[in-house]
């Protein structure tokens, strides 16, 4: 299940410094926010979370990824892709990769996760050292087709532990930001 798409080299992943400055504090705040997505959406959902695996595998990863990662281009890796739910809505689709050598080196089995977060995994390890969030506006045809959708904000960050690197990219769909503008009522 790859999303695929001709524009894919020309995302442009950016760092805080690199944004322009009309974007909305509360959208900024989701988007930069260091701690645990995983624990600040249990809270936001009163502890009506949960995550729904979509698919996990071995495959070739995009050319960003590969780019982040620092591995050849066409590298296979392991690829998790999950939604992220409050109240049974999916609100934040997530993509998670690795490349198969730092995960056979790593010692982190991704393959038993199921509908446990890997973000409470990476929380919980002091050892997993997080680099600095990058954002964008994610490609559409990356999305899953019932959440395919023009212009939504991702983020993404490296997390590495002695040679094993996972690169975790989360999209806030349109959910999220209803449930976060109720909340602030």
């Amino acid at each position: 299940m790859s999303y695929e798409s001709p524009q894919a080299a020309a995302v442009a992943w950016l760092a805080y410094s690199q944004l322009a400055t009309d974007i909305d504090r509360p959208t900024l705040d989701w988007l930069f926010d260091e701690g645990s997505l995983t624990r600040r959406l249990i809270r936001l959902s009163l502890d009506h979370f949960s995550v729904t695996p979509l698919f996990e595998g071995w495959q070739p990863l995009r050319e960003d990824e590969c780019l982040a990662l620092n591995i050849a281009p066409g590298a296979e890796g392991w690829v998790r892709e999950v939604f992220l739910r409050g109240h049974g809505q999916p609100w934040v689709f997530a993509r998670s990769v690795a490349s198969r050598s730092a995960l056979e080196n790593g010692g982190l089995d991704l393959e038993t996760l199921g509908s446990r977060s890997l973000g409470e995994i990476l929380f919980c390890d002091q050892a997993f050292i997080r680099h600095p969030i990058e954002v964008c506006r994610y490609p559409h045809t990356w999305l899953p087709a019932d959440v395919r959708q023009e212009g939504l904000w991702g983020r993404r960050s490296r997390f590495a532990r002695d040679g094993l690197e996972l690169l975790v990219a989360e999209v806030f769909l349109p959910a999220l930001w209803q449930a976060a503008k109720e909340e602030n009522r």
